[in-house]
């Protein structure tokens, strides 16, 4: 079945907005073996965007995906690495335990099969520190690929849990002493958390600072998703005016993910046209949607937290240790915000941008000035 708007998820297709400049750029990037880090909020699409240049490539290039988010030590990355490495380079079973006897030859791995075997499987290596050190598994790419003829491109989602391993830097200063000599291999580097990703890539205390061309992914502007809503109202015999999509736009600030999501409630709520009441359910669907989420998030903070957020809610982005702030807001003493600071940027609730503390999450934004700001 065919959807209309797709939100949570990677996209693809018709379903992938506009992003022209960024797709090109990235496209180069990958065909001139130049090592990426892309670094937005949540919901601003870097995934789908990903997934759409892996389509694009010259076929020279070979580009393996891989998620670890599930990653929560250094062998367990390596043996996500080196599966991932195999399998989307070989394709079918049997090119995998080929390669496994030419790059792997002291493991004994488990294959298992789905539905279809042809296509479908799981591959499990087992990879431990007594069959195979980290630099042998991080040099994979680079054997691989010149046995190929190729350069392969490794693009790794959710790479700011590196930051939680054990050990965290050794096993960054291990990977960034391999990778950046590899020359038939590179890397693209991205996730969802950004102030743990701007810390991996933009302080000078840590290995892989200027590792790679840095990509601040922003969010599509309202020009580009007038006609791709707009489109999608009339595949579905609906209509819907410029000022209501602008309208959907500012009121989540374009991040992709929740325009998607906003953009369908809207349809929903329509019969033939949308209109302003329509968007307005919408919205009241979308902070109820979003609800028990939100809860979960502020439910462990403390009252000098909740009133912080309160505080930047009711438009105060900076000066926070101001006599007047600390007493309207009751934020305790000045050597307190810090401490705030740090824990809710820590939750993803706030961030530090070029006008002050700002909300991390427009819908969180809206849902907590309406539930806690009356």
């Amino acid at each position: 079945m065919k959807k209309t708007f797709i939100y949570g998820v990677a996209v693809e297709g018709t379903n992938f907005t506009d992003r022209k400049k960024e797709t090109r750029r990235l496209k180069q990037d990958f065909e001139n073996g130049q090592n990426v880090i892309l670094i937005s909020p949540r919901r601003m699409g870097k995934t789908s965007l990903v997934r759409k240049v892996q389509t694009l490539v010259d076929k020279d290039i070979v580009t393996v995906y891989m998620d670890i988010y599930d990653c929560r030590n250094e062998y367990e990355f390596y043996n996500k690495f080196a599966a991932e490495l195999l399998k989307q380079t070989s394709g079918k079973a049997e090119a995998v335990m080929k390669n496994i006897k030419e790059f792997l030859v002291r493991l004994s791995p488990t294959i298992s099969f789905g539905p279809d075997p042809n296509n479908e499987f799981s591959l499990s290596l087992g990879i431990t520190s007594k069959s195979y050190s980290p630099e042998e598994i991080l040099q994979l790419p680079q054997r691989m690929a010149e046995k190929m003829g190729k350069h392969i491109v490794v693009c790794i989602d959710e790479f700011q849990q590196i930051g939680e391993f054990p050990d965290s830097l050794k096993v960054q200063k291990k990977m960034r002493s391999i990778w950046q000599l590899q020359s038939n291999a590179s890397y693209c580097l991205f996730g969802s958390k950004k102030h743990l990703l701007a810390n991996l890539f933009q302080s000078k205390k840590m290995p892989f600072y200027q590792f790679g061309d840095i990509l601040f992914l922003q969010p599509i502007p309202i020009e580009d998703w007038i006609p791709f809503i707009s489109q999608k109202f009339e595949e579905k015999n609906m209509s819907i005016s410029d000022a209501i999509i602008e309208k959907i736009c500012s009121t989540v600030q374009s991040q992709s993910s929740y325009v998607q999501q906003l953009a369908w409630n809207v349809m929903l709520n329509t019969t033939k046209k949308a209109d302003e009441a329509a968007l307005e359910t919408a919205i009241e669907d979308l902070l109820n949607q979003n609800s028990l989420l939100f809860l979960q998030q502020i439910e462990n903070l403390t009252a000098y937290q909740m009133n912080f957020l309160k505080a930047v809610a009711k438009g105060v982005h900076t000066d926070f240790t101001s006599k007047e702030v600390l007493s309207t807001y009751d934020l305790g003493s000045k050597s307190n915000i810090s401490r705030i600071k740090t824990v809710l940027t820590q939750k993803e609730l706030i961030e530090k941008t070029p006008n002050g503390i700002v909300f991390s999450d427009p819908v969180f934004e809206l849902w907590f000035t309406k539930e806690w700001c009356k």
